[in-house]
């Protein structure tokens, strides 16, 4: 582009983490949309949807096969999962070598992807141009577990409870306001994509229960860890502090952390650390915005370490610490 700009295009745009990226991008000195794609959007004016977008870009609707003649630098794919495959490739067919980031779990397991969660796996980029951005859930699970994992003497076993968001638009129970009112919707209790995730990429079998709840944006989990030996509160959070304090998205809190408070925020907190009487089982609970450091936010950094700016660019960091 004549301003210098990378531009960036959105495949499967009109979902809740497709919004959080428009704003992103909308909001990056160095980023422009170079197409957002919808089928059910097709001809609408972005900035009807989005406000915080200022330009005269419509959602388009371009088969795979013209998707890598469009140009972007960099192409997000926030498709269900099983569909981000044949979109991969129609670039490899074309000989496109864009840079191509996934939402979706499709690559999330296949080691040729870098595994995009900066701050656990920052030490391992090598300028791939193909990006597995973690599940909102999977990230929460293993920032608690990281820290101690040299340490745990059994499964880590984790409750999670999210917005309504996290469902995505397509309706069903698990996004009914009616449905959800005053009601916590257990699902996937064993087996779930996100279970399978941090078990893999932590290399140790990790036990998760999601629930839905009736609110919209904003997860938490609480992870239950014993211990092979006997650990005081603060040197648990001595390693917290460690692993995190020169992060500017994980925060470490004394106390167990709110969803409420994480909504909109652009960071994930972690606190809590409850021990048992012999001091080898902890308690820890982290909370995060499921579109935004679970989804939208990470992407960001992604991108930003992909095309060579600051990780945080674009990212307000001030809403990463607590009001």
């Amino acid at each position: 582009m004549a301003n210098g700009k990378k531009t960036i295009g959105i495949v499967g745009a009109r979902g809740h983490t497709g919004a959080e990226l428009i704003r992103l991008i909308a909001a990056h000195p160095g980023l422009e949309l170079g197409f957002v794609s919808s089928r059910e959007l097709d001809g609408e004016r972005v900035d009807v949807h989005v406000a915080e977008y200022r330009g005269d870009l419509r959602y388009t609707s371009p088969t795979q096969a013209v998707l890598p003649r469009l140009g972007a630098d960099v192409v997000i794919l926030a498709l269900p999962n099983g569909k981000a495959a044949e979109y991969v490739a129609a670039f490899d067919e074309a000989g496109v070598d864009s840079r191509i980031v996934d939402l979706s779990a499709d690559f999330r397991f296949d080691r040729s992807w870098y595994y995009g969660l900066p701050e656990l796996t920052r030490d391992s980029w090598r300028g791939q141009k193909r990006i597995s951005n973690p599940g909102c859930y999977a990230t929460a699970m293993q920032l608690s577990i990281v820290p101690l994992k040299d340490l745990l003497a059994a499964p880590p076993v984790c409750f999670g409870v999210s917005g309504y968001s996290g469902a995505g638009t397509t309706p069903s129970d698990k996004n009914d306001p009616e449905k959800l009112r005053d009601n916590l919707m257990p699902y996937a209790l064993t087996g779930h994509m996100h279970e399978k995730e941090a078990s893999f990429q932590l290399g140790v079998p990790v036990e998760f229960m999601p629930h839905v709840a009736p609110h919209f944006r904003g997860l938490s989990v609480t992870t239950n860890l014993y211990l092979s030996r006997k650990m005081t509160r603060d040197e648990v959070i001595a390693r917290f502090r460690a692993a995190y304090d020169n992060e500017k998205l994980v925060v470490v809190v004394d106390e167990a952390p709110w969803v409420s408070r994480i909504a909109h925020r652009h960071h994930a907190e972690i606190g809590g650390f409850a021990l048992s009487a012999d001091g080898k089982r902890v308690v820890i609970v982290a909370t995060l915005d499921n579109l935004l450091k679970g989804a939208a936010t990470q992407a960001m950094q992604n991108i930003n370490r992909a095309i060579g700016c600051d990780e945080l660019a674009g990212i307000d960091v001030e809403r990463a610490a607590r009001p």
